[in-house]
């Protein structure tokens, strides 16, 4: 795992990050502070990658009604 700041990461590497979150916790082999350390920091990357989700969404209807076509999208299924 990266000890990066979330904030200054990419949607890839936040959601690599959060996939090796959920596994240490997954495997119950980690220390309870050090479990409730994921968690928060798990936590952050899940609301870094909707951010940057949502980001992209307005960007792309942001496009289509430039170009005259419809807008709207369809949240991402468990985000």
């Amino acid at each position: 795992m990266t000890d990066k700041p979330v904030a200054e990461m990419s949607f890839e590497e936040a959601m690599a990050a959060l996939e090796a979150v959920v596994t240490a916790l997954e495997k119950g082999e980690v220390p309870l502070e050090q479990s409730i350390a994921l968690y928060d920091r798990g936590a952050a990357l899940k609301a870094h990658c909707a951010g940057k989700l949502a980001e992209a969404e307005m960007k792309v209807e942001l496009i289509r009604a430039q170009e005259g076509r419809a807008v709207g999208t369809t949240p991402v299924e468990g985000m």
